[in-house]
């Protein structure tokens, strides 16, 4: 009788876990603490703790709910006292009739194996193989509960203090201000942080590998520290450059100091996005590490100043529902944009205003425009169209009006959840409009306002003399060469030089060559780049003038130029290779790998040479390195069809990979190279040795 009354019993609070029990919890309780002491064994890819919930009850219920996926529990305890659970796999039911009351305690042990959002990168990689070792996280969405069981939805906000043990001679950074680092053993040290203000739990954040730190202070006094790999410190200055001038201005801007007790930023190998918001503990990607040539082709300027943002848009005000999502990308996007305003300069602002009205534009003409305020929104949507609507607001109300309400609205609504209604309010009341026109033209209405955005970028000087250049596109050469030429006179406009060029593509006449002389001679290295990559033939003409490109301080030129000279010019390959050899480009290697490819490709150029140089070139293909650098190894491997077993195997493995633009990549490319009788029959040799899950993803596509 007694198992079947439990049989009962875990019946009766095991039903459906649906929207209303949240709803009914969130209502219900409060959890105001959350200390958790946590042990990561990267080596086997697991984790464990200990964690303590404190919380008040606000009205009586019969249990408690926390988000835990795939765990295992030793020991729950309410109040001191074990109770009876049930865990389904993705919630731990907790039965237990509680009282309105204050001060109340949930204490419990677990283990976990996470399948996502904490990663394990190449801990099962050679020591001898010089590789980054790291752990970290991502929780956004409700995913936190991978690796530790929580109140997984941003309406409950909780202060967290993280225990993290971790292997000594690594650097671990988390959420807070780190309190003390205490050795536990030979080969074990614990990190304890500790947070001040509460937070909702998908911003939590661990990262961990052989860091170095930056330390610095913002003009307010916040101390900000910026972390590298050990053999990376020649990317710092250039990778993190204006970090200090972004907060600043931000904090100026937006007019509330920053809300957290330090800034810190960490680039990981393989992240899922561009970057991530954790409270306090911005995670990105390690491809937007570059150099002082990179530099200039692409940077993290962009994705640091709108991580940053967040932590007042998002972090510090947190949507209450997912219709309300602008709230946080627009925001985080358009403050971004004023920061590089601040640093680039107001050319650039309007020109990627522009460019977003093009994209924007373009998806309302054909009937695929979307309301801001929706569920389920395209990122175009939530950041770019959020971005526009407070650009448009700014001008209706007025500057003073505009950073009235948002500082309002941020104090008011301080470690909060809330929506567009409370935005709109503050708005409201600080410029003494009615916004009911606004509401319905850029937040509820599908189209984008292509007129209103036009007359505001119009505004500007430099859009109306680029619009007039654009304008000329379709007209013949021999009835605009005199404004194009015009154009052209140093110094010459970055973006209306690169629209000269392209409009020069095709051209073959005396006129477009002295034409393009004049875009060469600019000094300008985004007009020559617009050259690089929009030249198809490279007349005679002009070919010293092409080739002078090799040598610009540019990665996306010297790549787009070696590949079209190497192409069109092959008695001459040798020469090129030569002038290009010992160039790595960016973080990705994009320069190193085509060299690669081009000398396996010209037979004649150093023959001895040639094995080592496959070797190198299908060595970048393994897992241990970033996915950006297998990802050119895999397409240039493709081209050359010089895929080896390894090569199919290390493939294989990228089908699986947990970054999903990568494994995306990967399958389509396994696809087409199932088309090849030779590769199929090599892959059908190699499926039987495959780890279970590539097996089977590869029988799957063997019989479709």
């Amino acid at each position: 009788m007694k198992y079947l009354f439990l049989s009962i019993l875990m019946l009766n609070f095991s039903g459906v876990f649906s929207q209303d029990s949240i709803s009914s919890q969130l209502r219900n309780l409060d959890f105001e603490n959350i200390n958790a002491s946590i042990v990561i064994v990267p080596e086997s890819g697991k984790v464990q703790g200990e964690v303590v919930y404190q919380f008040e009850v606000l009205n009586q219920v019969d249990s408690v709910y926390l988000d835990a996926q795939k765990m295992e529990f030793s020991e729950v305890k309410v109040n001191g006292k074990s109770i009876p659970t049930n865990n389904t796999g993705n919630v731990l039911w907790l039965k237990t009739k509680l009282k309105p009351s204050e001060a109340n305690e949930i204490r419990l042990s677990y283990s976990a194996k996470p399948q996502q959002a904490m990663y394990f990168i190449n801990w099962d990689v050679p020591e001898k193989i010089p590789a980054s070792r790291q752990v970290w996280t991502q929780g956004q969405g409700k995913n936190s509960s991978n690796w530790i069981p929580v109140i997984d939805n941003l309406n409950e906000k909780a202060v967290y203090d993280l225990s993290i043990d971790f292997k000594k001679d690594y650097e671990v950074i988390s959420n807070g201000e780190l309190a003390s680092v205490e050795t536990l053993n030979d080969s074990v040290s614990r990190w304890n942080f500790q947070m001040q203000k509460p937070m909702s739990s998908y911003l939590l954040a661990v990262a961990a590998g052989k860091f170095q730190k930056e330390e610095l202070k913002s003009a307010s006094g916040v101390p900000m520290e910026l972390y590298l790999e050990e053999d990376e410190d020649s990317l710092r200055e250039p990778s993190y450059r204006y970090s200090k001038e972004i907060f600043d201005f931000l904090e100026d801007e937006i007019g509330v100091p920053y809300p957290w007790q330090n800034y810190k930023q960490v680039p990981v190998q393989d992240f899922l996005y561009a970057g991530m918001e954790n409270t306090g503990a911005t995670i990105f990607s390690r491809a937007l590490l570059t150099d002082e040539v990179g530099f200039k082709d692409r940077n993290y300027v962009n994705v640091n100043a709108h991580e940053l943002a967040h932590q007042w848009f998002g972090n510090l005000v947190t949507q209450e529902a997912e219709e309300h999502h602008w709230l946080h990308e627009g925001f985080a996007t358009y403050y971004a944009l004023l920061a590089e305003k601040e640093i680039f300069g107001d050319n650039y602002y309007y020109w990627k205003l522009y460019e977003w009205a093009e994209r924007l534009k373009e998806l309302s003409d054909t009937g695929k425009g979307e309301v801001l305020m929706r569920k389920g929104g395209s990122s175009l949507t939530y950041y770019q169209k959020g971005a526009w609507a407070l650009h448009i607001l700014r001008e209706k109300v007025g500057d003073e009006a505009f950073k009235t309400a948002v500082r309002n609205y941020l104090e008011l609504y301080a470690y909060q959840n809330v929506n567009t209604d409370n935005f709109i309010a503050e708005v409201e009341r600080a410029s003494g409009q009615d916004l009911s026109g606004f509401i319905a033209d850029w937040l509820k209405q599908t189209a984008f306002q292509g007129t209103d955005a036009l007359n505001s970028l119009k505004q500007s000087e430099f859009i109306r003399n680029y619009l007039d250049i654009a304008a000329l596109r379709e007209s013949p050469l021999e009835q605009k060469s005199d404004l194009l030429r015009n154009a052209l006179q140093k110094p010459v406009n970055d973006y209306i030089g690169q629209e000269v060029v392209f409009q020069l593509a095709g051209e073959t006449s005396t006129e477009a060559f002295q034409l393009y002389k004049l875009a060469f001679q600019s000094e300008n290295i985004f007009v020559r780049q617009a050259i690089a990559l929009s030249m198809d033939e490279i007349p005679q003409q002009l070919k010293p003038d092409y080739e002078s490109l090799l040598h610009d301080e540019s990665w996306l030129t010297i790549e787009a130029a070696l590949t079209n000279l190497w192409m069109q010019f092959p008695q001459e390959n040798t020469r090129y290779l030569h002038e290009t050899r010992g160039l790595i480009g960016f973080t990705d290697r994009n320069l190193r790998i085509l060299w690669l490819t081009l000398n396996l490709a010209t037979p004649a150029f150093e023959p001895e040479k040639q094995q080592e140089n496959y070797m190198e070139l299908s060595g970048y293909t393994a897992p241990h390195f970033p996915f950006e650098v297998r990802k050119n190894a895999f397409g240039y491997l493709f081209q050359i069809n010089a895929f080896s077993d390894e090569n199919l195997r290390n493939l294989m493995e990228a089908t699986q990979h947990h970054n999903n633009q990568f494994r995306s990549f990967s399958r389509e490319l396994l696809s087409e190279l199932l088309k090849n009788p030779d590769y199929r029959r090599q892959l059908e040799m190699l499926n039987a040795n495959l780890p279970e899950q590539e097996r089977l993803y590869l029988l799957e596509k063997l019989e479709s």
